[in-house]
């Protein structure tokens, strides 16, 4: 932190015991369970939703994970709890590669809440929403979207909206930049999107029509272009990867 233009003081984050509690032991698997985090570094005085109403201590950022190995040798890991700030949480698997995040960010649930008995430490967690990873040809083709020619329109979703509806017509491209989007075709929901997901390049390509009715799971933040940011070739590509309406198994 800098205090004018010469002086600045840094704080160091305070990590806390990690909890491990028994594992679960069930017919044919065993599961283990473990919370890690601490506070986070510098001092932040503010009002709290909670007794004592005021806080000085940094919030709480935590990430609690689950193993399950199964006696035929299948390996389940997952995050069935994490702080919802900061910005988000990510899983490798053991030979160091990305297999999931988290799909939300809520700063302002953090750190009004995050703090004393309000977390593990304190028998309380936040439940994680977890999301597939977005694909390599998605990682480059947004930042083509985000840092092209034309700025795209950024949009806020409600929980329970639509962004876009089925058989309505539209020349849109999307990038989903925080929540979760459920995939509905025919009323029926098929598949989620997390953070990092690029669509709506069937309608584009297919006559102009949306192929599936899109509703936002959680708020969501979503980053609107025109077609013409990303070439043909590559919203091709990206057709032939997604086609979740025809994930109906």
């Amino acid at each position: 932190m800098r205090f004018g233009k010469k002086r600045s003081a840094t704080f160091a984050a305070v990590s806390l015991p990690d909890l491990q509690p028994e594992p679960e032991v069930g017919d044919g698997w065993v599961r283990f369970t473990q919370t890690a985090g601490g506070r986070t570094g510098v001092p932040a005085p503010r009002r709290v939703s909670r007794a004592p109403f005021i806080q000085v201590a940094a919030p709480l950022a935590w990430s609690t994970l689950q193993l399950t190995l199964h006696a035929d040798g299948r390996v389940e890991p997952t995050m069935v709890g994490g702080s919802p700030f900061p910005p988000r949480h990510w899983i490798y698997d053991d030979s160091g590669e990305l297999i999931a995040k988290t799909g939300v960010i809520d700063f302002k649930t953090w750190y009004r809440t995050a703090f004393g008995a309000h977390s593990p430490w304190g028998d309380e967690d936040s439940p994680a929403l977890v999301t597939a990873v977005e694909t390599a040809l998605e990682q480059s083709l947004s930042e083509q979207l985000m840092k092209g020619g034309a700025k795209p329109d950024v949009r806020k979703v409600k929980a329970g909206a639509e962004l876009v509806t089925q058989g309505s017509a539209g020349d849109e491209l999307f990038l989903l930049l925080d929540g979760i989007l459920a995939v509905e075709v025919d009323g029926e929901a098929i598949a989620e999107m997390g953070p990092g997901a690029m669509f709506g390049e069937r309608a584009i390509l297919e006559g102009g029509l949306r192929t599936a009715t899109l509703r936002a799971v959680t708020t969501c933040t979503v980053a609107a272009a025109v077609a013409e940011v990303i070439e043909r070739s590559a919203l091709q590509a990206l057709a032939r990867g997604h086609h979740r309406e025809d994930a109906t198994t």
